[in-house]
């Protein structure tokens, strides 16, 4: 079969390639990073490119749980969150974020991570890549079938040794433990590639390493990166990702599963289950997301409640740890492959932990710290579901654009008419806006950044929904066509829906950017509230704040700017669109302080004033992220748009209007409490009714 001979010819060249070919040089004076399968006791390899969840993430507090109890003090009054009264200019500077989406909730420009927009491989990474672009496509054009991986409602086994032949399942993997030794950049080139042929098969590959292993690539020991990530990139052992329990959707607090320390502190005894498990037959990682390869996987990141004793205190308290845990130890059994809507070909199973005796080495990370490694193995994951959808939308329009050209209806071709061309250049723009933000932040983390969680959600919450929009709109352009199995599309669609639930649902990662956000803003607050105690001694800051609101207030009511500029980042022909970015930022700032000084830490329970923010943030992170890549375009670089035109409806005055309406609305303070209670009447009452309340028009 084609497989047979394409595979192994692929996977000699990966071979071949693989060591040594994945090379970031280090700027002077740039930080010293860890390399991917470096941690306690593993020397940095100089071979491998240094993704940056192995740099070490900052500290997440308690915003992650917006409906737990502590969530508001984690945003506002987290212990050692705020600065002394009277910090230095220079530890201000230094404490303060990089991250352009953290700056805007402080009416800041934060430019160093968007302009220019960054590139990131070198010639030799750049030429490694398109090596290996080549053998990947014609894989999945000749060997892989999705709609038979869909009707089978697993990945065939042709497919799943070719994949294993090719290196994709250990993509990341440093090459000296038997991995392909990707960068960030250059795995999101390839996850994009797999999102436009095959979303079900890529849900299996990133079960797998995206979330399934990378706790072990991430916090690791030596002895634990060098047992079990030479069979996990060759496949010869899959993994999984458990954290969703019965219990424990999106609040992880509430995970009821224990891991309980022999009286000789040599294991664990781990009892549980964990459900909607990818690929669950062999090894699990817990946390609150669907498992896939519950029932394939031989490893298990597992999450589980410990109880940790408070050094200080003695008083012990349950906490979440990390474990890696092997099909092997017995007591891991799973149940049979979930029924589901759409990715029908990957694996999910409920996985079930009975007793099952995990050896103390085998903790990931620290004891009472899985909450910590769980959000990093998220966080870091997320950019590669914005690469894979960016080469779904690609896909789709592909078809779309195929249909179009040859349909002919009332005597023309349906692509001379005004709607269908509104359609796919809506369609190119939101295809545009989420390639252009899965490389900003995957280059980001390949610079070093360590500050990206925001970015990263945003990503992830505008490419799982601009997807389906466009996926809706190809089967509309289709007409009758798109309804069909046979088109592909509709199997597309289903696959589609999936994604804006697992790895955080898009309304808890819309609460985390704005709880994120607030917190970075609650820190300069705090400093200012220390400083009005002491204001003789803290002049300057008290000055500079008292510049800031003058300046907002000429902006709000006088229309005249702030003072922000994006005039000397954007190419001439945006400038226009700049001037709107920056106006929306400053309005946007304006109204999270505004809502901060009203709410307090209060304001992790105001979810319709955070809803709003986190939309208008995204919509303002689409907008500089695109006038970025728009510069590099004009200027030969960071991909051209592709189509006359493309530049003008890129997405800054449509969404600049959306960020002026939110806040507005969030401004006019009676109007919007009416609107919400209006909303919380018609919901209660719902529920009380167990259903909708008005009776049918006829009486009965």
């Amino acid at each position: 079969m084609q497989a047979a001979r394409i595979a192994p010819i692929v996977g000699r060249q990966l071979q071949g390639l693989g060591v040594g070919r994945c090379v970031f040089k280090r700027r002077a004076g740039a930080g010293v990073a860890s390399e991917p399968g470096t941690g306690p006791g593993l020397n940095p390899s100089p071979h491998s490119c240094r993704p940056c969840a192995l740099r070490g993430q900052p500290p997440l507090g308690l915003a992650w749980r917006p409906y737990a109890g502590g969530a508001a003090q984690a945003v506002l009054e987290k212990p050692g969150s705020f600065p002394p009264e009277a910090s230095t200019r220079e530890k201000q500077a230094k404490a303060e974020s990089k991250s352009f989406a953290a700056g805007m909730f402080r009416g800041q420009l934060t430019t160093s991570q968007v302009f220019p927009y960054p590139s990131v491989l070198n010639e030799e990474q750049t030429q490694f890549l398109k090596e290996l672009l080549g053998p990947v496509t014609r894989f999945f054009e000749e060997v892989n079938d999705p709609a038979k991986n869909d009707m089978m409602e697993k990945v065939e086994e042709t497919t799943m040794q070719g994949l294993k032949e090719l290196g994709a399942f250990g993509l990341q993997v440093p090459s000296e433990l038997g991995g392909v030794g990707l960068c960030n950049t250059q795995y999101a080139r390839l996850v994009e590639l797999v999102g436009t042929h095959d979303l079900g098969v890529g849900i299996t590959l990133g079960a797998h390493q995206s979330i399934g292993f990378k706790g072990i690539l991430l916090f690791g020991t030596k002895a634990q990166k060098e047992k079990y990530l030479p069979k996990l990139a060759s496949g010869e052992t899959i993994a999984a990702f458990c954290l969703t329990e019965p219990s424990s959707g999106s609040d992880a607090a509430s995970i009821r599963s224990s891991a309980v320390p022999s009286p000789c502190g040599k294991y664990y005894t781990l009892n549980g289950s964990k459900i909607w498990i990818r690929q669950s037959s062999r090894v699990f990682f817990v946390f609150s997301t669907p498992t896939h390869n519950g029932g394939l996987a031989d490893i298990f990141t597992v999450f589980a409640k410990t109880p940790v004793t408070d050094a200080a205190t003695g008083a012990v308290k349950q906490k979440i740890t990390a474990f890696v845990v092997e099909r092997s130890f017995g007591g891991v059994t799973h149940g049979p492959p979930e029924k589901k809507m759409g990715i029908k070909a990957s694996n999910t199973a409920e996985v079930y932990f009975d007793g099952v005796r995990v050896p103390a080495e085998n903790v990931l990370g620290e004891v009472g710290g899985g909450f910590k490694v769980a959000m990093h193995i998220l966080n870091n994951g997320r950019f590669g579901m914005a690469a894979a959808l960016a080469g779904t939308m690609k896909g789709i329009i592909a078809k779309a654009v195929d249909h179009a050209a040859n349909r002919t209806q009332f005597g023309d071709k349906i692509h001379n008419f005004g709607v269908i061309q509104e359609k796919l250049a809506r369609m190119a723009v939101l295809h545009y806006v989420t390639e252009s933000m899965a490389y900003m932040v995957s280059a980001n983390m390949d610079q070093g950044s360590t500050d990206f969680q925001i970015e990263a959600a945003i990503s992830k919450i505008f490419s799982s929904e601009a997807a389906w929009k466009v996926t809706d709109e190809c089967i509309q352009i289709m007409g009758g066509m798109g309804f069909m199995k046979e088109t592909g599309v509709e199997r597309v669609l289903r696959d589609l829906r999936i994604f804006r639930i697992f790895e955080g649902t898009n309304d808890i990662l819309r609460l985390f950017v704005a709880l994120q956000g607030c917190m970075d803003k609650g820190k300069e607050l705090s400093g200012l509230g220390n400083a009005l105690k002491n204001p003789f001694g803290n002049a300057g800051l008290l000055l500079g704040e008292v510049g800031k609101q003058l300046r907002r207030s000429a902006q709000s009511w006088g229309g005249v700017g702030g003072g922000l500029s994006l005039s000397g980042f954007t190419h001439q022909e945006l400038s226009r669109s700049g001037e709107l970015a920056v106006q929306a930022l400053e309005q946007f700032a304006a109204v999270v302080e505004a809502k901060l000084i009203k709410h307090k830490k209060g304001i992790v329970n105001e979810q319709f004033v955070l809803q709003r923010l986190a939309d208008s943030a995204i919509d303002l992170y689409t907008m500089v992220v695109v006038l970025s890549r728009g510069r590099g375009c004009q200027g030969g670089g960071g991909g051209r748009p592709g189509a006359p035109g493309l530049d003008c409806l890129l997405p800054s005055p449509q969404a600049a209007a959306r960020v002026r309406d939110n806040m507005t609305a969030l401004q006019s303070d009676p109007q919007q409490q009416e609107l919400f209670r209006n909303f919380k009447s018609i919901s209660k009452a719902l529920v009380e009714h167990g259903g909708v309340v008005p009776s049918n028009p006829l009486g009965f």
